[in-house]
């Protein structure tokens, strides 16, 4: 699993960063969201699924895995 992110789209609102604080944050100048672990373990699947789904302005999606992961 990858996550990718359009900060161009992202409003800040910060409910990735809430849902799953170990892999999102949020820049401190504009508050658009930063991936702290772009290819989360499958433990934190269901988590990173979540907060994909309620963000508010569809600023996140899953991707392809890099080549050599899962």
């Amino acid at each position: 699993m990858r996550i990718a992110a359009d900060t161009t789209r992202c409003i800040g609102a910060g409910t990735c960063a809430f849902t799953s604080p170990e892999i999102f944050d949020q820049n401190e100048q504009d508050g658009t969201v930063v991936l702290l672990r772009p290819e989360p373990s499958d433990a934190q699947a269901d988590t990173v699924r979540r907060a994909i789904h309620n963000c508010p302005s569809g600023a996140l999606s899953l991707a392809a895995p890099t080549e050599g992961t899962t």
